[in-house]
């Protein structure tokens, strides 16, 4: 497995937990601090974190774009009744496919179908793969 594979699953996992912690330790510790306390409890690879760390703050700091980007493309769903792990592999790609210049679009699907396939249900791999298709068409027309 390749250190940016690593470093999206680092994040994605990062993400997950992220989802379920409740307010005051989030706001009181920039990303960074809690990234590193999450590496270091569940043994993230140091060679992945640069990256994972590049993702979780742009992914965080643009939240809003990238889930108003993903809500447009999910037909019949509301952001909140997608699947966690499948909601923050979709953040993550779409941060990528916006932000990280040298990440081709169609390289960051494959990376989140594949990190589905892991860490998804039976579905999430088709479902991934439809949901950024369509993010891809309204962002390059």
């Amino acid at each position: 497995m390749g250190i940016r594979r690593q470093s999206r699953e680092a994040a994605l996992q990062f993400l997950f937990q992220d989802d379920f912690a409740v307010g005051e330790e989030q706001a009181s510790e920039t990303i960074h601090e809690r990234f590193v306390f999450f590496c270091n409890l569940f043994q993230i690879s140091k060679k992945g974190r640069p990256y994972a760390v590049e993702l979780l703050e742009k992914t965080l700091q643009n939240r809003e774009r990238i889930d108003g980007l993903i809500t447009e493309a999910a037909v019949n769903w509301r952001l909140e009744r997608i699947a966690v792990a499948d909601r923050n592999v979709l953040r993550l790609a779409v941060c990528e496919m916006l932000f990280v210049e040298d990440v081709p679009d169609e390289v960051a699907i494959n990376e989140a179908v594949e990190i589905a396939r892991r860490f998804g249900g039976d579905d999430s791999p088709a479902f991934i793969n439809g949901i950024l298709d369509a993010v891809r068409k309204s962002l390059r027309g």
